[in-house]
């Protein structure tokens, strides 16, 4: 017999099965040796009291053997030779998973990568770590796996309307992530083990007779007639096929550029722009978890906090419990953060992004730019950042406290940041309206979690790409572009998806399009 049930069970039971065996039987009212199987279906934390616990979608299975689960993903075999050919830009995640779309339904992916792969990548994120070298085409942004490669492999996502979610997963899963992503609720990987996972994708593709081609820039796009025939990279070369993919994430600018000088139809849409905040660990621990120790049977704990601020959103983003803050610039002269975290989260360092919404009316004055107007405000941040950093990857930082008075920090506490740290008044470099709305909103941040605004709590500048600042507008029946035939912009950098897995069901979704 089989039995769904919730169990809500301690932190120590959560991960023994003997207990866990005992718990079920005890609220079925059976003997534990009656049980033959339990397969835990969702996991996540109530964390609502001082009395943590898990609770459990758990198929408990008794008096009979659990049946074999079949394989969770398709096999990948072999296109024709002659098969229909697909230009992918970019190995992100929209484009991967756009690949291997397209070989389950016998069409032969392209993919066309300005970065390296995923090893050779980390001596260009090492370069800009400790010497502050931005390569534009291999950093935290681009390079097979994309910018969620090293930024922790969160997973989780609220656009479940627009994808089979639990097929992504399972992908993940087959290519090496852990199984733990199917069940939990906020699953992640961890910027350790997605290389890995990656690695395997990129194999599955290859070994189907895909293409995969790094360090191969796309300079301009054939069309003819306002149907696209192909594209031309760095060095001269035409890649043809019967549909262009263009997955290149929110950060290829020189993608954008070329579509505006080809006067391609792209529009402004809102993002959001702030800083990158970092607290102790222990700190979120205890606050989340009303403990003054955190279980070793208990994750890193995280937060997500909201506030309205002079009629804009401000809002805690892409939180990295025991992370990393990392440099994330495109180009030299600017300056960019992000958040990442390997698998265990250990570090004792908690960052999030704490980020305020920009609505296309404030670009006003940057009209001038057109559909570029976001973009450029963007890079206007990032550049004063940059000089406000030293001219080096170091980045502007303030403790919190010293931002709501707007004093300079006279000392800054230690923070993940390898490149370092230079005190700084982000009050005054940041824009006015952008300032004036996150001081707000982290006045309210500190009424919801207490001791939110502490000494100890650090700011550093700037977090600006949060998503695309560019739509490239699309068909909502066969998204193709609205103006060019066998176009088909996809993911974040279209502004279509906003992470790892919603961009890998656009991805899908605009290969199943093209089939």
């Amino acid at each position: 017999m089989i039995v769904t049930k919730e169990l809500v069970i301690s932190p120590e039971s959560a991960y023994h099965s003997l207990a866990l065996k005992q718990i079920a039987a005890e609220d079925l009212g059976i003997s534990a040796d009656r049980i033959t199987s339990i397969r835990i279906r969702k996991r996540s934390i109530d964390a609502r009291s001082k009395d943590v616990r898990y609770r459990m979608q758990a198929e408990i299975y008794y008096d009979e053997p659990a049946p074999i689960e079949a394989p969770i993903v398709p096999e990948y075999r072999a296109v024709s030779p002659n098969a229909k050919r697909v230009i992918i830009i970019g190995a992100g995640p929209a484009g991967m998973f756009a690949a291997l779309r397209l070989i389950e339904r016998g069409i032969k992916p392209i993919i066309l990568e300005r970065g390296k792969d995923v090893r050779a990548r980390r001596y260009d994120l090492a370069a800009i770590q400790k010497r502050g070298i931005v390569n534009p085409d291999s950093n935290y942004c681009f390079g097979e796996g994309g910018a969620g490669t090293y930024s922790d492999g969160k997973l989780y996502t609220r656009a479940t309307k627009r994808g089979d979610v639990n097929s992504v997963l399972r992908a993940l899963v087959a290519h090496g992530a852990s199984p733990d992503i199917l069940i939990d609720a906020h699953p992640h990987i961890g910027s350790n083990l997605l290389p890995k996972v990656v690695s395997a994708m990129r194999e599955s593709i290859l070994s189907a007779s895909g293409e995969i081609h790094f360090e191969c820039r796309v300079e301009d796009l054939i069309i003819k007639e306002n149907k696209i025939l192909g594209v031309t990279t760095h060095d001269g070369d035409e890649v043809l096929g019967d549909a262009v993919i263009l997955a290149t994430g929110h950060s290829a600018r020189d993608i954008f550029h070329l579509l505006e000088k080809k006067e391609i139809l792209i529009e402004a849409k809102p993002f959001a722009m702030g800083v990158r905040i970092e607290h102790p660990q222990a700190f979120i621990d205890k606050a989340q978890y009303h403990s003054s120790s955190r279980s070793e049977y208990l994750p890193a704990a995280s937060y997500k906090l909201a506030a309205q601020a002079e009629g804009r959103g401000v809002f805690s983003f892409c939180m990295c419990p025991g992370g990393f803050i990392v440099p994330a610039a495109t180009s030299p002269g600017e300056l960019v953060l992000n958040g990442m975290s390997l698998s265990r989260r250990d570090s004792p360092f908690a960052n999030s992004g704490v980020v305020v919404a920009i609505e296309t009316e404030d670009l006003l004055p940057y009209s001038q730019f057109g559909a570029l107007a976001g973009m450029m405000y963007q890079s206007e941040v990032e550049q004063a950042a940059f000089v406000a950093g030293g001219s080096t990857q170091r980045a502007p930082a303030q403790r919190i406290t010293d931002f709501l008075d707007n004093r300079l920090s006279t000392t800054l506490p230690e923070t993940s940041y390898k490149p370092g740290i230079k005190s700084a008044l982000l009050n005054e470099l940041l824009p006015k309206p952008l300032a004036s709305r996150l001081r707000e909103g982290i006045e309210q941040f500190g009424k919801s979690m207490r001791g939110y605004v502490q000494e100890e709590a650090v700011m550093l500048g700037v977090e600006t790409r949060t998503s695309s600042p560019v739509r490239i507008p699309r068909n909502t029946e066969s998204l193709a572009h609205e103006q060019i035939e066998g176009f088909y912009p996809c993911g974040e950098g279209a502004g279509y998806a906003g992470g790892i897995v919603s961009a890998a069901m656009d991805g899908i979704r605009v290969a199943e399009a093209i089939i």
